[in-house]
């Protein structure tokens, strides 16, 4: 066996399971010795049944004293039940769904039990634990791994693959940092860090391996983005002098916060720097971020070039043209829009008018990209929530500039700054961290499936007052994922049943671009009372009028993902709500959620969902165009961070290029990490 074997020669690995592990990402023992364990439980302690403490999950030895018995409760679902017993007392072990442990438990042999003991008075019981036979222990007796999972992969399964692959192969892990870096920061060897952050000797081994996993991931990212840099740092960029703000301030229907107004002099220093700006403006929903961007298309065209801002949805790419053409119009700056679902003959009068230069500003989606798009004299980029955007379509927009153009990046998804580092590094942040005066924040609730009729009577208050609900689900179509509320079916229900006499519409990502842009627009022009839809509307319309968001299966959501949903409501001058159901009774789902009900803060809710969900689930899919960590922690890691960064910095700074013999590991790491970026390296 060695790190290039593959998974499908293992035993008891057939094809449903190939297909099942490949969408982890897992085909060869290499890809599994570099997929880390997200938890750890303690089997190192093992309890007799009267001593072990009830409701924590523990180990427990015992002899399966009866042959388990089978009953079926209704259609779907099975109990298999047996006693087992030693010398201090017995306890009752149930198994839903689990008919293979009929056979699987002996009576008379010994058994060590892993799971939560629940004591019921005098009477103990386990459900589903998991369970060995004590003279063929291979999870028990020690720290167990616990793996991120997908449906078909059990965590047995990939603790029993992990376990043969880290004993023949952890000692051919490379040992990618250079000798004297791992001396200097006092780092276990590769090996050392394989085989203990898989199967720890104990916590203490466990801190060791994650402290050289989490600093190595860094430091190579650290060295990726110093690259990034250097690339920007040599290229020159075209002046846009600065000008008198009060001209683009007189414009505006409103006195800009000392937040935006920092950000238009940040903007204004980095377009008059003679390098290319690279500007990340974050700020949370509502924060004034178009009226920023607004700024710099005003700048661009009093130098004489011509802006182009990218959306990631069609429905926000005619927001932004309508409210830039009213913004900018007085100051005779033309404003296009260009999306795909406009008629050949419309597409065509644009390109011709972007290419002669009539149009100043172009506003789209990924239309902007297309071949045959070509523009006079392109100056300044924008895209909104670049984090729905690669890093390759952004370089793919300014292709088309003659010469480097300004790029500025605007994201509505708080990021915590460390992690803005990181996935921007090749880019300045801003944070516009004062929302306008006047806005009232939004009340938020989460309440249990036991309270659906208040919520359906709270629904129809608000539209008696006028007010229009945003009703949100995760799912598509019933049967996609089980018990979820599924939007198709939901609709159908609301609108036959619950609210016969509303005007209730339906939006989903399957709907043609055009039927979803004709609902969307009745619901904005006020056309539909109650809009049925999954997570489209997250970047969605602005609709002042609209003041109930509720979010079914809530429990199913991030916490940025909520907040980007609870930002569609509070837009007008009513209270707003929004209300989070679930019927999920987990303490750690149910503290979550209350924890998103107590703060409308967007950087709080940013590193409470960073801390819980890790950043490889932060943007949902990986879109950003750098690579995923695997072992930094992003809201725990600071301190490594910033010593991986002072590491890069101190080996680049000694050798720039990484020529030297020590370093070009390092180079082919970085490169290899890079990959989708792999000019940064010319």
């Amino acid at each position: 066996m060695d790190l290039k074997t593959r998974l499908d020669t293992f035993p008891g690995v057939g094809p449903a399971r190939v297909k099942a592990l490949k969408r982890l990402g897992l085909e060869t023992v290499g890809d599994l010795l570099s997929y880390y364990p997200r938890a750890y439980e303690d089997r190192t302690r093992i309890y007799s049944i009267s001593n072990a403490p009830a409701e924590v999950p523990v180990c427990v030895s015992a002899m399966v004293a009866d042959v388990p018995s089978l009953s079926r409760l209704r259609k779907g679902l099975n109990v298999t039940k047996c006693r087992i017993v030693d010398h201090t007392g017995s306890a009752q072990v149930t198994f839903f769904n689990q008919d293979y442990v009929r056979h699987a438990l002996q009576p008379g042999e010994n058994y060590i039990f892993y799971g939560r003991l629940e004591a019921m008075g005098r009477h103990r019981q386990f459900t589903n634990p998991v369970f060995e036979r004590e003279d063929k222990t291979r999870f028990t007796g020690r720290i167990m791994p616990v793996y991120p999972l997908t449906a078909g992969v059990s965590n047995n399964l990939l603790a029993g693959l992990a376990l043969p692959s880290v004993e023949e192969c952890a000692a051919m892990v490379p040992e990618e940092l250079p000798h004297h870096v791992r001396l200097s920061h006092g780092l276990c060897t590769a090996e050392y860090a394989c085989r203990n952050v898989h199967f720890p000797a104990d916590m203490e081994a466990l801190t060791i391996a994650k402290r050289r996993l989490v600093f190595e991931e860094l430091f190579f990212l650290s060295c990726g983005m110093s690259f990034l840099r250097r690339r920007r740092a040599g290229v020159e960029g075209r002046v846009f002098f600065r000008r008198e703000t009060k001209e683009f301030l007189s414009l505006l229907p409103f006195t800009p916060t000392l937040a935006q107004t920092r950000a238009m002099e940040e903007i204004a220093a980095d377009l008059s720097s003679g390098k290319p700006m690279n500007r990340l403006v974050q700020g949370d929903v509502g924060s004034g971020k178009t009226a920023v961007a607004a700024y710099a298309a005003f700048l661009a065209h009093a130098a004489g070039a011509q802006t182009a801002m990218m959306a990631p949805t069609e429905i926000l790419a005619h927001q932004h043209f309508e409210t830039l053409t009213k913004l900018l119009s007085p100051a005779r700056i033309v404003v296009g829009l260009l999306t795909g679902s406009m008629k050949a003959a419309e597409k065509r009068s644009v390109c011709a008018a972007l290419a002669r230069g009539d149009i100043h500003l172009i506003v789209g989606t990924h239309a902007l990209l297309s071949e045959g798009v070509e523009y006079q004299d392109l100056g300044l980029v924008i895209t909104d929530e670049q984090h729905r955007f690669g890093v390759g379509q952004r370089s793919a927009l300014s292709s088309k500039a003659k010469t480097p153009p300004h790029v500025l990046v605007m994201s509505a998804t708080p990021i915590p700054r460390t992690l803005a580092l990181l996935i921007y590094g090749d880019l300045d942040v801003t944070v516009i961290d004062q929302l306008p005066p006047g806005r009232t924040p939004v009340e938020t609730y989460l309440v249990g499936e036991d309270k659906r009729q208040r919520m359906y009577n709270f629904v129809r208050k608000n539209v008696s007052e006028g007010r229009q609900v945003y009703m949100i689900c995760p799912a598509v179509e019933e049967g996609e994922t089980g018990d979820l509320k599924a939007v198709t079916a939901y609709a159908g229900e609301l609108s036959g049943q619950v609210f016969p006499d509303l005007r209730v519409g339906l939006v989903h990502g399957r709907l043609k671009a055009r039927d979803k842009e004709a609902v969307m627009a009745a619901f904005s022009a006020g056309e539909l009372d109650i809009l049925v839809s999954t997570t489209v509307v997250e970047v969605g319309v602005d609709v002042p009028n609209a003041s109930l968001m509720i979010v079914e299966n809530a429990e199913r959501f991030g916490l940025s993902q909520l907040h980007q949903l609870r930002g569609r409501v509070g837009r007008g001058q009513w209270q707003s709500y929004c209300v989070l159901v679930t019927g999920n009774r987990s303490s750690e789902t149910l503290e979550r959620l209350r924890y998103f009900t107590g703060t409308t803060d967007g950087f709080k809710i940013a590193e409470k969902d960073l801390e819980l969900r890790g950043p490889g689930d932060f943007f949902g899919q990986r879109q950003h165009g750098l690579p995923t960590l695997q072992a930094a922690d992003l809201a725990g890691d600071t301190r490594v961070l910033k010593e991986a960064q002072d590491a890069a910095e101190e080996l680049l700074k000694a050798d720039p290029d990484l020529t030297e013999r020590e370093h070009r590991g390092v180079m082919e790491k970085v490169k290899r990490l890079f990959a989708e970026n792999g000019d940064i390296f010319n």
